[in-house]
């Protein structure tokens, strides 16, 4: 059968679907866009916010329409936590955010049979579920899911409801997962997970996230090594010592902060303050010269203040990321926030607006430091004339150039739009 998946949501999802295309290749099938005819489509869904719910039925509505034909079917968080709901919805196929290879074989047999194969989601499973990382078709960067699940039950997500407990990948599978990526030459691997800071808890033997990045870094040496989101209090000193030990290492560090106003964060229920937040910071930086430390914001939590939105547009220049994901608080049915006294949608959205403004401002600056330098850009794709690719510091370079996919070559900066760099290659790795 021919196959189509649209992702909504996180690194984790996008994995998830890669690692779905490739059961499905593996046995036979053909993965194919999702703007092509196909006989199956599959939306793997998200549900951190409302929007992402909504974007998802979206979707659903829209295949139906246009291919009325075709097999349609679901899996993710909005099918996980949202059973009832989805089971309303015109769909042949369910699956939730576990038991992907399940969900593969389910997605067979309704198409061998072309009848309906609904099924109650699965439960939650308590051990990691593997998968096959990297891709379908060659890319430059692999994700490495290692770790699936979060306990943190901050007041706002819904999150630990539709991915259950801390599970981790072994150390010897991701150490063999890493050798397999590099001999499939990729040039970059990026630990995802949806908290890879909780990384080895459930092993209960002392080991965390550093002695996986050690393990990965000393089976792949030749691949640069990218993080994904960090629980800021992850950062310590001597998680930064052993860091910045590691040749490949990308100076690209996403902080999640959520808020910078104490009083907030407390209501929030996250687990450190603005000062403990902004020692990571320091930490990083005095670790690793001028670090891309990114962020999520979230504007209008329930309660919000103008005072308290004022600490945090305060707090987020004194950080001075290089970029962040800024938007406004999103009610989640059944999570403590919802209960609180919610601000205006139209106060929530001015505050993101502004932050937002912010945040542009910052990343104008973190790009012009960057005009001049010399840097090693990891080419991934021709746009419009000319090669696109990121420095370490994940920061988009577009050179011209000729046959640069997979290449990492020396760059010289030479401007800087505000949103991405220019610059010509005069070296090849």
């Amino acid at each position: 059968m021919k196959a189509a998946f649209y992702t909504l949501g996180c690194k984790v999802n996008q994995y998830e679907t890669q690692a779905m295309e490739q059961l499905l290749s593996a046995r036979g099938h053909e993965i194919v866009s999702f703007s092509d005819p196909a006989d199956v489509y599959v939306v793997n869904s998200c549900s951190v916010t409302a929007v992402s719910d909504q974007k998802s039925r979206q979707m659903l509505s829209r295949v139906r329409r246009e291919h009325p034909e075709a097999l349609l079917a679901l899996c993710g968080c909005y099918a996980q936590t949202h059973a009832e709901e989805v089971r309303k919805l015109n769909v042949d196929v369910l699956g939730g955010s576990a038991d992907r290879a399940g969900f593969i074989a389910d997605l067979e047999a309704a198409y061998a049979r072309r009848e309906d194969a609904k099924r109650a989601i699965p439960a939650l499973p308590r051990t990691f579920e593997p998968l096959p990382s990297g891709a379908v078709q060659g890319r430059t960067r692999a994700m490495l899911k290692v770790e699936d699940g979060c306990v943190n039950f901050c007041a706002y997500c819904i999150i630990p409801y539709a991915r259950g407990p801390v599970r981790s990948m072994p150390l010897e599978d991701a150490v063999r997962e890493a050798e397999k990526l590099a001999r499939a030459g990729f040039r970059e691997i990026v630990l995802t997970g949806i908290e890879i800071s909780s990384w080895g808890r459930d092993f209960h033997d002392g080991t965390s996230l550093i002695d996986l990045m050690e393990a990965v870094s000393a089976a792949a040496p030749e691949l640069r090594l990218r993080l994904g989101s960090l629980e800021p209090r992850t950062v310590t000193p001597e998680f930064c010592a052993r860091a910045k030990a590691l040749p490949r290492l990308c100076p690209q560090f996403h902080l999640s902060l959520q808020s910078g106003c104490d009083a907030t964060l407390a209501r929030m229920r996250r687990k450190y303050d603005t000062a403990r937040y902004f020692e990571s910071v320091h930490l990083l930086r005095e670790s690793f010269a001028d670090p891309a430390i990114t962020t999520d914001l979230i504007t209008g939590f329930p309660e919000e203040t103008e005072a308290e939105f004022s600490e945090t547009l305060a707090f987020i220049r004194r950080c001075g990321f290089a970029r962040m994901h800024v938007f406004p608080y999103s009610i989640r049915p059944g999570t403590a926030a919802a209960k609180m006294a919610q601000v205006p949608k139209a106060v929530k959205d001015e505050r993101a607006a502004r932050a937002r403004a912010a945040a542009a401002e910052m990343t104008e600056a973190y790009l012009s430091r960057q005009v001049g330098s010399v840097g090693q850009v990891l080419f991934e794709e021709e746009k419009s004339g000319l090669w696109s690719g990121h420095l370490p510091n994940y920061t988009q370079v577009l050179c011209p150039g000729t046959d640069l996919h997979n290449i990492e070559a020396e760059v010289r900066i030479e401007k800087s739009d505000g949103a991405v760099l220019y610059g010509s290659v005069i070296g090849k790795s």
